[in-house]
């Protein structure tokens, strides 16, 4: 199964650097990952974990340990932004 990984703002550090243009990337994986399992695969902060978005509805944080993607299905992460 394949999913589209997208970071946003200072997390695009944490992809690796082909990706980090496009900020985002094409995984692959074998069985449906939960949404936690992406976050730990690529080491993001917890702190830094802020908006979730899958196919642009919003996770709350209490359902990303068990919500698992799905085939097709894109996973966007932004850190918190703060702003004059």
């Amino acid at each position: 199964m394949k999913i589209t990984f997208k970071l946003f703002a200072s997390l695009t550090d944490y992809l690796p650097p082909e990706a980090r243009r496009a900020n985002q990337l094409e995984l692959e994986y074998i069985e449906a990952p939960t949404v936690n399992q992406v976050i730990e695969r690529f080491s993001l902060p917890p702190k830094l974990v802020h908006l979730v978005l899958i196919n642009g509805a919003y996770v709350q944080p209490e359902a990303r340990a068990s919500r698992t993607l799905n085939d097709g299905e894109a996973l966007a992460i932004w850190p918190p932004i703060a702003g004059g």
